[in-house]
């Protein structure tokens, strides 16, 4: 399809919930839950009909087995009607920003003109497993006929049949690397010299700026309140720390590569539920329905790498998206970097620093150059927020809008890692 044939795509509204830290149980909120709280009010607030929309789109890792094919459940809670196809989409961290991307080529190819795409989801809710070994236990439990072979099947019970495994713990673990994905990001700080104080002093940082954006209400029309069935009111990020300082971050020790290792607690993301939702339309259905877009999506990409030092994701990705439009990191008015560890944030900012990182594997005569940080990640990101895995590609590119109207930045990028060896960005221009 040529230039001319393609319509301009344009982000015209969004919402998400309040990211709320899990706390060792489930939460209050299941992911249909989740994106009906963060729908309801951004559509109450729209100027057209529910049924205007031409598809939903829904991006979740850890589906509940009670809400099979989530994006559809909540397409019917959310009154979009029984004719409203929705499918849900997964690629791991990227899941919340597939939808938006998947939304983003259906209308610029001409096939659909307005399209509701999020992300939600619950980890608080991921399900327990049971050992492979108390499953093969079971199997031949099952197949036993009669007493005696009952009885001879009963002596290989081992007490840790009956210790269900999270299922989150095996997800978070790269099958074919066997590592997880915080020694992913080990690696990658051992690659570029990335030091526990300066991975700590990030994620004090992050804190701080996302409760500077609560007090200052810089996300009062992106977070919508959730109410659960007692009629507890959920209003803010919880996970923040307000008066986090490195001597607290100090103390925490490494939790993948322990006594040397540069992760921990402190300055990893949380484990934590949310949804948020995006709203796409075509010029066509701007001015159909008298829409004030927040922003212009021009281009996205997707790249793969070694699993092992997925981290490096958003410099794969995003790199491509600078160099077809011949941009410099100054063009770049805000970037949106999904904070998984604090280490892998910083190892890609070494990696656009490093010359001959930039010059054998991006492409570049010399180094891309050092982001500033003053335009990195402005309101804070996973560390302090959460990162609710199918979510967080969507809230990114949300707040990317967001933040570029609010500073009157021309252009911006939201980008982030994904396990397995994948990396997804997008770029978004003003209206």
């Amino acid at each position: 399809m040529s230039d001319a044939t393609r319509q301009r795509v344009y982000l015209v509204d969004g919402a998400r919930t309040p990211f709320l830290k899990a706390r060792g149980a489930p939460g209050p909120f299941t992911p249909v839950d989740l994106s009906v709280q963060a729908g309801r009010p951004l559509l109450a607030r729209q100027p057209f009909d529910r049924t205007a929309f031409d598809l939903v789109i829904l991006g979740c890792v850890n589906v509940i087995a009670d809400e099979m094919n989530p994006a559809r459940v909540a397409a019917l809670r959310l009154g979009l009607g029984e004719a409203m196809v929705a499918f849900t989409v997964q690629i791991n961290c990227g899941s919340g920003m597939q939808s938006i991307d998947t939304a983003y080529r259906y209308i610029r190819d001409g096939s659909h003109q307005m399209i509701l795409a999020g992300g939600t989801e619950a980890l608080s809710h991921a399900p327990l497993t049971l050992r492979q070994s108390a499953v093969e236990w079971f199997g031949k439990m099952n197949a036993a006929k009669g007493p005696l072979e009952q009885a001879k099947a009963m002596t290989g019970i081992r007490p840790d049949f009956f210790k269900p495994v999270v299922g989150l713990e095996r997800g978070l673990t790269d099958p074919i690397t066997s590592l997880n994905m915080g020694q992913t990001a080990e690696v990658l700080a051992h690659r570029f010299g990335i030091d526990r104080t300066s991975a700590d002093t990030y994620a004090m940082q992050s804190h701080h700026r996302l409760a500077a954006a609560q007090k200052d209400g810089r996300l009062s029309d992106e977070i919508m309140p959730a109410f659960d069935r007692d009629g507890t009111v959920y209003d803010h990020d919880d996970g923040v720390r307000p008066d986090s300082d490195l001597e607290g971050l100090a103390k925490p020790k490494p939790v993948f590569e322990p006594p040397y290792g540069k992760v921990t607690a402190g300055n990893a993301s949380q484990i934590t539920d949310g949804a948020s939702w995006c709203i796409l339309a075509s010029e066509k259905a701007v001015e159909a329905h008298g829409l004030d877009p927040l922003a212009e999506i021009t281009d996205s990409e997707w790249a793969a790498l070694d699993p092992s030092i997925m981290g490096l994701g958003p410099v794969m990705s995003s790199t491509p998206i600078l160099q077809r439009h011949d941009l410099s990191r100054d063009d770049i008015g805000v970037w949106e970097l999904n904070e998984a560890f604090a280490a892998q944030v910083l190892s890609c900012l070494a990696a656009w620093d490093d010359a001959d990182f930039c010059r054998e594997v991006l492409g570049y005569d010399s180094a891309f150059g050092m982001i500033d940080r003053d335009r990195l990640n402005v309101d804070g990101g996973a560390i302090s927020l959460g990162h609710p895995v199918g979510t967080s590609g969507n809230r990114i590119v949300l707040h990317l809008a967001n933040a570029m109207k609010q500073r009157g930045e021309k252009r911006g990028i939201a980008t982030e890692c994904i396990g397995g060896g994948l990396g997804g960005a997008m770029m978004l221009e003003a209206v």
